[in-house]
């Protein structure tokens, strides 16, 4: 009989594995941003943050291993592609905030929030990694019931973290963030099309007349591209798992 529960614990081994590496990585991180003066803000939340995804890790093992309902294999493989984006899109934030990365909210001294890599598309693409990824682990060995109690939790963990990191951040996240929407990418104005007759336009078949000799050509100015601006390491850096 096929267990179906088999790729999401070859899974649980690498999350594992990797939030080892992550770990070490965030510990690195922060003895240099404290070094460089860095401020730690929401030191009261992170034991709980820490506890959290332990037992998350425990749970889901302790279901694969304990013989728990299978998942359909579907349900399984949709699973384990979930937890893979998410890995990808928190790694992605994990580059873009580069040594100023860590499992905790260290700002360092005059430091500006990162608006490049993910940050151009989401405010905060770690905890969206994480939020994908503590619903979809349990899933993908079956865990129904700890995926829902999982996600109810992280919700609430969130509601600590997440206000947490910007207040900390202070002017500079809503210079940089406030006047966004919700994860929302800002559009350019579509040109709008000069009527036929006018300055610029053209009539259909019409061919645009050549400059007049001596006369100098105008050329449209573009509006500069906003420059990038560095985001503090911090909470960002992970979303809020260790």
């Amino acid at each position: 009989m096929v267990n179906n529960a088999l790729p999401g614990t070859v899974l649980l081994g690498a999350v594992a594995l990797e939030r080892g590496v992550e770990l070490w990585l965030s510990a690195r991180n922060a003895r240099r941003l404290r070094a460089a003066g860095a401020v730690e803000a929401g030191r009261g939340h992170y034991p709980l943050i820490f506890g959290f995804h332990a037992v998350l890790l425990a749970s889901c093992l302790a279901w694969a291993l304990g013989g728990g309902a299978r998942p359909r294999l579907a349900v399984a493989l949709a699973s384990v592609l979930a937890v893979l984006l998410a890995q990808a899109l928190r790694w992605w934030a994990i580059a873009a905030l580069g040594p100023r990365w860590s499992t905790r909210i260290l700002v360092p001294p005059g430091a500006l929030p990162v608006t490049a890599g993910p940050y151009r598309y989401f405010r905060h693409p770690n905890y969206l990694a994480v939020s994908v990824e503590v619903a979809a682990l349990p899933l993908s060995v079956g865990a129904w019931s700890v995926a829902l109690a999982a996600t109810l939790v992280n919700s609430a963990l969130l509601g600590l973290r997440i206000p947490a990191e910007e207040r900390a951040l202070g002017a500079a996240w809503s210079a940089a963030f406030g006047s966004r929407g919700d994860d929302e990418v800002p559009e350019a104005s579509p040109a709008r099309p000069s009527p036929p007759g006018e300055a610029g336009g053209e009539a259909a078949g019409a061919v645009a007349p050549a400059p007049r000799a001596g006369a100098e050509e105008v050329r449209p100015i573009q509006s500069p591209s906003p420059l990038p601006l560095p985001r503090s390491g911090g909470g960002s850096g992970r979303g809020h798992h260790p």
